[in-house]
């Protein structure tokens, strides 16, 4: 009977361990499309990134740099080993959106709905979600 009670403990603690895998690299692959796009976007000036960028009073370069940082943070966070570059990846990610948003609310620049400032929130959220489902592999 034991028996029966391990291998049921085993299977289950096995299906936990592939259900947090599976949510981790759905949020980090969301997060990695996300912050890809938004990457490409300032390096691109694509869309409005320009009027965001100038209406808050940054000058355009801050673009380039922001871009650059967005799309090697998406390759630090998917490529294999290097997890204490991933720990600062994870932590700037969130310096950068929580940034983002403050600076849009500071300058009531809410835009459509708080859109302005409700996405750095939801890229800050879905980040500290993937680093908080990390696997072992990927922790210090």
């Amino acid at each position: 009977m034991s028996k029966t009670i391990g291998a049921v403990t085993t299977a289950k603690a096995r299906t936990k361990l592939q259900g947090k895998t599976i949510a981790y690299w759905s949020v980090t692959g969301l997060l990695a499309a996300a912050l890809t796009l938004s990457g490409l976007g300032q390096l691109m000036k694509l869309g409005g990134n320009v009027d965001l960028v100038t209406n808050l009073g940054y000058p355009l370069y801050i673009m380039q740099i922001l871009g650059v940082w967005k799309l090697l943070g998406v390759i630090a966070i998917l490529a294999p080993r290097f997890p204490r570059l991933k720990e600062w990846t994870h932590a700037g990610i969130f310096f950068l959106m929580t940034g983002a948003a403050l600076s849009h609310l500071l300058d009531h620049d809410y835009g459509d709905g708080g859109f302005n400032v409700i996405l750095p929130l939801f890229y800050a959220a879905l980040n500290i979600v993937s680093w908080a489902l990390r696997p072992a592999n990927r922790k210090l």
